[in-house]
């Protein structure tokens, strides 16, 4: 299995005001032929109102995330209504002093069709966890939070 983005960006007609500046605005067309604004984060002289690496990183982890527990549920035969996630993430340095996302929080708040004891969530969200793909993509030293109080 593989998949593919294009990412393009072009180099702005207009002077930057520094030597050093550029604009970081990009498009991303995925291979199901959405599209996206995407830039480098506010910090990080990026457009705010665009999609930025970090933001991506995070809904594809929280994605993936709910992805596997929607599949863990529906094999026990636990129907879930809905499944919302507000989601964050921390950069900070590495072992090796480099950036990187240290620190990922998902808190999924998830509605039942019946009702679940908090023992049975906390395992689906574990196997959710070693089973997502992007979880497993990322440096064993991000540190990973799940709030499974329903």
């Amino acid at each position: 299995m593989s998949f593919h983005i294009n990412l393009s960006w072009r180099a702005s007609d207009e002077p930057a005001n520094e030597p050093t500046q550029f604009c970081r605005d990009h498009q991303i067309s995925y291979g199901s032929g959405q599209q996206a604004q995407g830039s480098s984060a506010p910090e990080y002289n990026g457009s705010a109102d665009k999609i930025n690496p970090e933001e991506s990183l995070l809904a594809a982890l929280s994605s993936c995330h709910m992805l596997t527990f929607l599949t863990i549920a529906h094999l026990k035969r636990l129907p879930i209504i809905s499944y919302q996630d507000n989601a964050y993430a921390e950069l900070g340095k590495n072992s090796a002093g480099k950036i990187f996302v240290s620190k990922i929080v998902l808190s999924p708040k998830i509605e039942f069709a019946t009702e679940v004891e908090q023992q049975v969530l906390d395992k689906i969200h574990e196997k959710s966890h070693s089973n997502c793909f992007i979880a497993n993509s990322l440096s064993p030293e991000t540190v990973f939070e799940i709030n499974t109080n329903k």
